[in-house]
């Protein structure tokens, strides 16, 4: 799909006055573009529909609306957004990779959002040597792979798993935990970091499928172990229908998971089991900062509803492709070269890639639920 930022003059001062000077747009240095093409491209490569739709949708739009500023720049070399609707599985992933590797006018992918995907779709990028940057995937094997095409914005599930078993050991003080996973590349990835971590801490470890609506068997476990916190390495739909079997079925449990969970449909499937349940995510609260307000101001202006999860680490991610070609590359290879030399200061971070593609730094925070809310704390 692919989408055009010829919006009305309205909307593109609504945008500009939101956004004010957030992003400093200058004219790209003349260049030739690649052969047949009259506009550049970047992709958004993730889920839009399925389970985990919602975190996608909040990735694709924090990226198509750092085009959509850039657009309202007088530049020289025009830049359209496409997206990939994989639905997070790994079995569609190579299709979707191919297609986007023959696209001769697609220079970068913001993405794939997902751990599995990743591992079956990064290969092709590589092959295609079509520059990518997830904002969301958080698998450490992820840059093991030689890819020299793979850049994370942010820190791994290494660091989130440790930290958050930290978190559990100095915040939550539990005698026995219960770390439970949806067999994911991601989940299964984190909950064996967390328990790795808790060492004999952890009394009951297992895997249910994320597709059953019934977790009894599993809660059984939890509830034969005695558990006062249950991890769940996972996305957010199922870590909110579990946290609330758990309640109903008596167990008083802290709840935690990881980034994956932290989306508005954990409490809408939830409800009130999610009260007291927290979440952790190498994603930064902007809210304090003037330029993370004027995101926030400009994501609202433009899609009705307010950015989610990763949506400031995808508007980071593509200003920093858009940056390459206001500097005047307009080829894969110029492209990912930039991306893996140069670094870019955004709103939640400064990007900056080690040679594996690893982002400097990596802070994981706490969220706490209450009320279908939740406030932020940094994990020290």
């Amino acid at each position: 799909m692919k989408v055009s930022f010829r919006s009305t003059a309205s909307v593109l001062a609504t945008l500009a006055l939101a956004l004010g000077g957030l992003v400093a747009v200058g004219t790209p240095a003349q260049a030739a573009l690649p052969k047949g093409c009259k506009t550049l491209s970047l992709g958004f490569f993730g889920a839009l529909t399925g389970d985990a739709g919602n975190l996608g949708k909040n990735i694709s739009q924090g990226a198509e609306l750092a085009v959509a500023q850039y657009g309202l720049k007088a530049s020289k070399v025009k830049v359209d957004f496409v997206s990939f609707d994989s639905q997070g599985d790994p079995a569609q992933a190579p299709g979707l990779a191919q297609s986007a590797i023959k696209n001769k006018c697609l220079v970068g992918i913001i993405g794939p959002a997902f751990s599995g995907e990743s591992m079956a779709a990064n290969p092709i990028f590589q092959r295609g040597g079509l520059s990518i940057i997830t904002p969301s995937a958080t698998n450490p094997a992820l840059s093991q792979q030689g890819w020299k095409i793979f850049h994370r914005a942010l820190g791994t599930d290494a660091i989130q798993g440790s930290m958050g078993a930290k978190y559990i050991k100095a915040v939550l003080k539990p005698s026995k935990v219960a770390v439970i996973d949806d067999a994911s590349e991601y989940g299964k990835g984190l909950a064996t970091v967390v328990a790795t971590s808790l060492g004999s801490l952890v009394v009951t470890r297992t895997s249910l499928d994320p597709k059953s609506p019934d977790f009894s068997s599993t809660i059984s476990q939890i509830k034969s172990g005695g558990a006062d916190v249950v991890y769940y390495g996972g996305y957010y739909a199922e870590a909110g229908r579990l946290a609330k079997q758990l309640k109903d079925a008596g167990v008083t449990a802290t709840f935690m998971s990881g980034d994956g969970t932290l989306d508005p449909g954990f409490v809408t499937a939830g409800g009130s089991a999610t009260d007291g349940a927290v979440v952790t995510c190498a994603c930064a609260p902007i809210d304090t900062t003037k330029v993370g307000r004027a995101f926030k101001a400009a994501y609202k202006a433009r899609f009705g509803v307010k950015d989610g999860t990763y949506s400031p680490e995808a508007f980071d991610a593509t200003n920093f492709f858009l940056a390459a070609i206001k500097s005047g590359k307009t080829t894969r290879a110029s492209i990912n070269a930039y991306v893996s030399t140069k670094s870019w200061v955004g709103i939640t971070k400064t990007l900056k890639f080690s040679k594996i593609g690893e982002v400097s730094g990596g802070a994981i925070f706490a969220y706490v639920y209450k009320g279908g809310q939740n406030t932020a704390s940094l994990i020290k």
